[in-house]
């Protein structure tokens, strides 16, 4: 039996609740929530048992999961370093905050680093972990059926491949968002109403991910499929090629992994 305490309850921290009772990991009696904030408590309550403050009521229970922002980290490491057990298997999803850095805060050694990113709210995220090196292999296999329950999952041997995988992925549905919002201003530019616009924005792209998904050619192939020789896609990509906006998005992606980088120093 599994019994889990989730420290701050904003969105992921509630995603984790949904998911671990969605897919009956956990029973709601199973699962302690603890957040400050008495607004968002007040939403909480059909997921679990609530609590405002970190004491002796989360010995009872086998994983704790911060799910706080990173820069709120600090206010809880003398509490939670007061109440935490050895056996007690510790789950991060605080960007930027190293396994070094809880172990020196906390005193404690059985923890997995995480990254989800925000799709995991429908259960279609993806998330990169490691563990550290005194977490055994019961434990990662723990975490990795819990955390597969908001999407899937890929386990790294290197902790620094995270800010890699912050920047890949943990960021990545801005620059999908992004790219979506200049299609939708082209069309708006071009004649097209604003909702209808975005609704052909957001089908195509819904389609050419479930394409590109399941085909079995590479995106080049992909690309080529589209883009007739001398054709309208062939002009779009042309401008593309000459403004270097693959690079442009390339640089920005390494921008945000050093960014990660440091962040996990500071």
């Amino acid at each position: 039996m599994i019994r889990i305490a989730i420290i701050g309850c904003g969105n992921m921290g509630l995603t984790y609740a949904k998911a671990f009772l969605k897919d009956n990991i956990v029973s709601q009696k199973d699962i302690l929530l603890i957040e400050k904030n008495a607004e968002i408590k007040d939403r909480l309550k059909p997921f679990g048992n609530v609590a405002n403050q970190i004491d002796e009521r989360i010995h009872g229970f086998d994983t704790i999961i911060l799910a706080i922002k990173p820069q709120d980290s600090k206010a809880i490491y003398a509490d939670l370093k007061k109440h935490i057990k050895p056996s007690q298997l510790l789950i991060s999803i605080m960007a930027g905050i190293t396994i070094e850095t809880l172990k020196e805060n906390l005193g404690h050694v059985s923890i997995i680093r995480a990254m989800p990113n925000t799709p995991a709210q429908l259960g279609m995220g993806i998330t990169g972990f490691t563990a550290s090196k005194e977490t055994n292999i019961k434990d990662v296999l723990k975490a990795d059926n819990l955390l597969n329950s908001t999407g899937k999952t890929v386990f790294f041997d290197d902790e620094s491949k995270l800010d890699a995988v912050t920047a890949l992925s943990g960021s990545g549905p801005a620059y999908f968002y992004f790219i979506a919002s200049a299609m939708i201003e082209a069309g708006k530019q071009m004649g097209i109403d604003e909702h209808i616009s975005s609704l052909l924005v957001k089908q195509t792209m819904n389609g050419a991910f479930h394409l590109m998904n399941t085909s079995e050619n590479n995106l080049d192939d992909l690309i080529k499929s589209v883009a007739s020789k001398g054709g309208t896609t062939e002009a779009a990509l042309s401008v593309f090629k000459d403004e270097k906006l693959k690079e442009a998005l390339v640089n920005g992606i390494v921008a945000a992994e050093k960014r990660a980088k440091e962040l996990s120093k500071s």
